[in-house]
């Protein structure tokens, strides 16, 4: 058994930070990651970070009260307003932290931060590293960790790369650790902690035309949900308007913060002939954008029935080679097109997980010693739709608030406590790992995650109703029942990625299960969640988060009330 003070399972933005702040609280820590901390799908991202700096000239009188009210505007009322302007409020101060760290952010002629223009943002505060923020922001802090381990006489941070978390250990109500495979050797560990942060990212791979990373499945929402922690509103996923067309990779909400077109088949600008996006055309919000392409797209206004073009030969080479150097990169070796001379083909695709493990304004969850932050967790900061820009910085200040709300509850502690249970854990987790390897099933794991992936795209996508929904529902509980009977091809313990694959099978079809009940169950269109049966929203019965949870039987669905605060939900504008 392995014991370190606290444990942070995730790698990403919010894990590092969450390890870094752990650290500067004097508690010894363990970074558990499923791949090497920079190939984290944080590195990914690539529009920018949101902060009220007032560096651009129209931004001179933006505040953090005014990005809490777009971030709630923008989650059509849905976000928790307390934890909103907690993080607004302590945009500013992380935002400096990185930049003294050493994050390369993009600069303006006065050498300050640069921001740009980003959808369903009253002012231009998304401050951005050219397109490659995330990769930027990431290796700041990775290169922080690597300072405090380099301090080798305390053994300050211990990173375990290529190790699976399989099982949150809980004894009496209290986190004690983790169970985690090392990838590489095929060996169960028992893992005991004093605290646990899970920072894992989100379930886009639960999805087939996703955004995400192939290491985002929903093994990470999974693990706490089966020890019985309730996800919270997993219905609303975010379907990122501008995904390149066959590939589904990101093309940046910053395109179009930096002037960028959407043209239909007639080379219109479209988004002019919906309502909701006349006003602010380009730059609002995601939601309504990806349901405006979706229905140009529907009308006969896209190209071949499936795509639109985002150009951006209007901005010029310059510009182009200066702020989206990535995406030109991009889009010359994945489709042949030059984005300086051609438009660039796009589709919507699933991007974000807004739900997750539901946790409090201080990251806390259910249970004592066990905390989430980042895609992974629901505190929530982003209701029924998240505005570009905001998920970095969700990361890095609630990473900041789980290290040091941590630090305080590991410092109370009087002592180690769960040896037992975690050696119990260890045994079923076992055993459990050795029924599947003598499984003697039909199943194929590849042919259930295709399945899904068909799925949830077909009948749980932008647009919903029920009948689709309970076929999806029906579907995924027949998945559920068919991974009973799966058989591995090889059962070898070195490296065996098809084995560690089928683990996390399972956490993908039980995610997807509760996202399509919370879907089927909340009947109005809220944010992402559109439901063409129930068009539109419904305040006096659904303004509340969904709660699922864990059980053999089926996911059981409750709810809890939304923190509304000082702004009023009123109509979407905009």
């Amino acid at each position: 058994m392995i014991y370190h003070d606290a444990i942070v399972v995730g790698g990403g933005l919010a894990g590092l930070r969450a390890a870094i702040e752990l650290n500067r609280h004097n508690i010894k820590v363990a970074i558990i990651s499923k791949v090497h901390p920079i190939r984290s799908h944080s590195v990914a991202a690539q529009g920018g970070i949101n902060a009220p700096l007032g560096n651009h000239p129209r931004g001179a009188y933006d505040n953090w009260e005014k990005h809490a009210f777009d971030t709630v505007k923008g989650s059509d009322y849905l976000a928790d307003q307390d934890a909103v302007i907690r993080m607004t409020k302590e945009a500013a101060e992380r935002i400096y932290e990185m930049e003294h760290w050493g994050c390369p952010f993009s600069r303006t002629t006065e050498g300050k931060i640069a921001q740009r223009p980003f959808g369903g943002a009253g002012f231009p505060r998304t401050c951005y590293a050219a397109d490659k923020t995330g990769h930027a922001l990431l290796h700041t802090l990775y290169q922080q960790t690597i300072r405090f381990k380099q301090a080798a006489e305390r053994n300050e941070i211990t990173i375990y790369e290529e190790w699976l978390v399989t099982d949150l250990v809980i004894e009496d109500g209290v986190c004690v650790g983790v169970i985690a495979l090392d990838i590489v050797s095929g060996r169960l560990e028992a893992f005991q902690a004093g605290a646990v942060i899970f920072a894992t990212g989100g379930a886009g791979r639960i999805y087939g035309n996703s955004t995400n990373a192939l290491i985002n499945t929903g093994m990470g929402m999974a693990v706490p949900y089966w020890a019985g922690v309730p996800l919270k509103d997993m219905e609303f996923i975010q379907f990122h308007p501008t995904t390149l067309l066959g590939k589904n990779i990101l093309i940046t909400e910053g395109c179009r913060g930096e002037g960028g077109f959407l043209l239909n088949n007639k080379g219109e600008r479209f988004l002019a002939k919906y309502s909701d996006s006349q006003k602010d055309m380009e730059v609002a919000p995601r939601d309504i954008i990806a349901r405006n392409i979706t229905c140009e797209i529907m009308s006969g206004g896209g190209f071949d029935n499936s795509y639109v073009h985002l150009d951006l030969r209007h901005l010029g080479e310059e510009k182009i080679l200066k702020r989206l150097p990535g995406i030109r990169d991009i889009c010359m070796e994945f489709v042949g097109v030059d984005p300086v001379t051609t438009p660039i083909p796009i589709q919507p695709g699933q991007h974000y997980t807004m739900g997750g493990i539901d946790c409090n304004i201080e990251c806390e969850t259910m249970v004592k010693g066990f905390y989430a932050a980042g895609e992974s967790a629901c505190v929530s900061v982003h209701g029924a739709n998240r505005l570009g820009g905001n998920s970095l910085l969700d990361t890095i200040v609630f990473g900041a608030i789980a290290g040091a709300n941590a630090a305080r509850y590991v410092h109370g502690l009087g002592g180690r406590k769960g040896k037992g249970a975690l050696n119990d854990a260890l045994k079923r987790t076992e055993q459990r790992i050795n029924a599947l390897c003598k499984s003697e099933g039909n199943e194929v794991p590849a042919d259930i995650k295709a399945t899904l992936n068909k799925v949830m795209d077909n009948k749980v996508g932008i647009f919903r109703e029920a009948p689709q929904l309970r076929e999806a529902f029906n579907e995924v509980k027949n998945l559920q029942e068919r991974y009973k009977r799966i058989k591995l091809n090889y059962t070898g313990k070195l490296v065996n990625l098809s084995f560690a694959w089928a683990l996390e099978l399972k956490g993908d079809l039980d995610v997807a299960a509760a996202v399509v009940a919370g879907a089927l169950a909340r009947e109005e269109s809220r944010g992402s969640h559109f439901r063409t049966d129930f068009p539109k929203r419904d305040d006096g019965g659904w303004l509340k988060h969904t709660q699922a949870y864990f059980s053999t039987d089926g996911v059981r669905l409750d709810y809890k009330p939304v923190n509304i605060g000082p702004f009023e939900p009123k109509e979407r504008k905009y």
